[in-house]
């Protein structure tokens, strides 16, 4: 039994089809393949139930995968450790955070970094999704709410304050009223957030014309004349054919956390980089 055949196996487990798991691995479709079927030979065990919607684990598969995450953590465990052994001001940091925050905030501070470390490779990953720090899928992580893995080291870095923007020279609503007002807001998924409440009690009587779980749509959606918008000011204020909107209260804004996995806390490279972080964005 080889490492790399539970690799595949933990792979198809989790994405559930050949093909998805191809991807996430790098890997070819028929190679994935012929990896699985040389770990069932060797457990002497069918791990899949073969379906038309996937890939579905066996009692024997179920028994494999608790043993295969736990093999995977060992595994992770060690190169972080060895990882944040390392002293020296070069190599990669991978980065993850939202579109816009990627975009807009940490942009300028990774460019300034990389004047002044011009050996370190930041790669900055900007998605909804967020990266797991325990399979090192990004060495530090942006996200707008505390960290629940038991292994982050993390701290509240900033808060976001936000407002309402329409497309410049459009009529502002009247705080209370909104009649007439389309309103570009979160996707239902998200319409619990905060700022998406907020917004409707202001504007009981307006419609909602578009909606996007993306701030960066949502800002463009309102330079364009869609409606109005509740964005972060970072965002807003820099869409040049926007201006804000005075509803008498803002809106509620939010925190923004940095965290890394606690194995990582002595590379060099990572505590230079979040040094910097710090000390041109802490509020």
């Amino acid at each position: 039994m080889q490492w790399s055949d539970l690799c595949v196996f933990l792979a198809i487990a989790r994405e559930g089809t050949l093909a998805a798991a191809a991807r996430a691995n790098g890997q070819s479709q028929p190679t994935m393949g012929r990896r699985l079927r040389a770990l069932e030979r060797d457990v002497g065990q069918t791990l899949f139930q073969r379906t038309s919607e996937g890939f579905v684990l066996t009692n024997e598969g179920a028994a494999v995968l608790a043993h295969a995450e736990r093999m995977e953590e060992e595994a992770r465990a060690l190169e972080r450790e060895m990882a944040g052994q390392d002293h020296h001001f070069d190599g990669m940091l991978r980065i993850s955070s939202s579109d816009w925050f990627g975009a807009l905030v940490l942009t300028p501070v990774i460019a300034e970094f990389a004047t002044m470390q011009p050996r370190i490779v930041v790669e900055l990953i900007t998605s909804a999704r967020h990266y797991s720090l325990s399979r090192r899928e990004a060495d530090m992580v942006f996200k707008t709410r505390p960290f629940d893995e038991p292994e982050a080291v993390s701290r509240r870095l900033m808060h976001m304050p936000y407002a309402v923007y329409v497309k410049t020279g459009t009529v502002h609503p009247r705080a209370g009223d909104g009649t007439g007002t389309p309103l570009v807001t979160m996707d239902i998924a998200h319409d619990g957030l905060a700022d998406a409440v907020w917004l409707k009690r202001m504007l009981p009587r307006s419609h909602i014309v578009s909606r996007s779980n993306d701030r960066d749509v949502q800002g463009r959606m309102c330079a364009l004349g869609a409606g109005a918008a509740v964005l972060p000011q970072w965002l807003g204020d820099s869409l040049p054919a926007v201006e804000r909107v005075d509803l008498g209260e803002p809106p509620p804004g939010r925190d923004t956390w940095v965290g890394y996995h606690r194995d990582m806390r002595h590379l060099a490279r990572l505590r230079a980089l979040l040094g910097l972080v710090i000390d041109r964005l802490a509020s």
